[in-house]
């Protein structure tokens, strides 16, 4: 595994003085900005600054306390298993408690490695946990690529700092038996959005018919759009080209790259629960979900609404 040099923290130092985002310095010292993302949030100070001194000195201590070599005593065992049996504390829980009280302890992926174990030999450790071992699943299937997509690499950074009316996210909710579908759009600094029901799936051909449909009254103020690799938007050249706007695609198994959509969808999931059979849901009854989300204050606007903001900047 490659790690950072004291160089390279101070590029990255840097870089965030001149204002560079997370996605340009990744790209400038060829790390992933997850990588970025995690070096700041990890090794900044408490007021959020980014030091590379502190940075570099956080990491030697860290790389010495990793390396101490750490055992799994029967001691430990024992705490593990009554913290997880009585009290449903996670792996990272009780990392987190014996790290601040200064107590032994192995790595929270230890700990889950412990409790798979204690399930494939018929133990019952497991069912003590929130998420029963359910979110420890890996994507099925092989990722197909979309031709001719344009990467969020290449997405300038007026899209990324949301400094532009006009940028948008796209994507699908997928109903029962992953038949039925909804495409959800909206628009990146007003959180304005769209949805509606579409009839043959997540068919692409389909699906770029309906938001060129959905989109082109503000085809004006449609600059941008950013969807994931998804093979419903197969058919993205098509869109670009009646709207005249570009689409970029988010790396593979990267939702967080589109999160204003992602939470939007969650919004949705209160009226529409996760594998719903959308035949129980009207056109209308979905137009009304719409509008009720448009309409709720966000502090994020000043506790204005996504709609009033949206027509404004429209006319």
């Amino acid at each position: 595994m490659k790690h950072l040099t004291v160089e390279q923290r101070y590029e990255i130092s840097t870089y965030l003085k001149c204002g560079k985002t997370k996605t340009f310095i990744a790209k400038e010292l060829n790390f992933s900005k997850s990588t970025i993302c995690r070096e700041i949030k990890r090794n900044s100070t408490k007021t959020g600054k980014y030091n590379p001194v502190f940075a570099q000195q956080l990491s030697n201590e860290r790389k010495e306390r990793f390396n101490r070599k750490r055992k799994f005593t029967k001691e430990i065992e024992l705490f593990i298993v009554e913290k997880i049996n009585k009290e449903q504390w996670s792996p990272k829980q009780i990392v987190g408690y014996c790290k601040k009280n200064s107590g032994p302890m192995v790595s929270h992926e230890r700990i889950y490695q412990y409790v798979r174990d204690d399930k494939n030999n018929g133990g019952s450790l497991y069912l003590h946990m929130r998420h029963k071992l359910k979110h420890r699943k890996r994507p099925v299937g092989k990722f197909i690529p979309i031709k001719n997509r344009v990467s969020i690499d290449e997405r300038p950074d007026v899209i990324n700092k949301k400094e532009r009316f006009g940028d948008w996210e796209i994507d699908t909710i997928i109903g029962a038996n992953n038949k039925d579908a909804i495409v959800t759009i909206t628009e990146r600094t007003t959180n304005f959005f769209l949805m509606e029901k579409l009839k043959a799936g997540k068919n692409a051909s389909a699906l770029a018919k309906v938001v060129i449909r959905m989109l082109l009254p503000y085809k004006a103020y449609v600059h941008s759009i950013t969807a994931d690799n998804g093979t419903e938007f197969a058919y993205h050249e098509k869109i670009a080209k009646a709207l005249d706007t570009k689409i970029y695609f988010t790396h593979p198994y990267s939702s967080w790259e589109k999160g204003l959509i992602e939470y939007t969808n969650k919004l949705i999931r209160q009226y529409i629960p996760k594998k719903a059979n959308f035949n129980n849901y009207s056109a209308l009854y979905i137009k009304k979900i719409q509008h009720k989300i448009n309409k709720r204050p966000r502090e994020k606007l000043d506790f204005d609404n996504p709609v009033t903001i949206f027509y404004k900047l429209v006319a």
